[in-house]
């Protein structure tokens, strides 16, 4: 039988949907918290697509998609403003 493992050190991807705001509850979401996750997830996005022995394109690839959709997410309100008008 798998050891029971607590809700707080549960990840994402194992939280049943009822457990979801209880899971959300338990998160640290100061200033250094919200800090540290980003540092660890940095870490391990670097150590599983980057600091590789043979690389490829797949996480410079990603980090441009993820460029690509910020920018026009960021850009969306212009691009939805000139949608419509003519040009003549």
């Amino acid at each position: 039988l798998p050891a029971a493992v607590l809700l707080k050190d549960t990840k994402l991807m194992d939280v049943k949907l009822g457990q979801l705001g209880s899971w959300l509850a338990m998160r640290d979401f100061t200033p250094g918290g919200i800090m540290g996750a980003m540092r660890r997830g940095y870490s391990r996005y670097y150590n599983k697509y980057i600091n590789v022995r043979k690389g490829g394109l797949g996480g410079i690839s990603m980090l441009l998609a993820g460029y690509i959709v910020l920018s026009y997410m960021w850009s969306y309100s212009h691009v939805k403003h000139d949608r419509r008008r003519k040009y003549h």
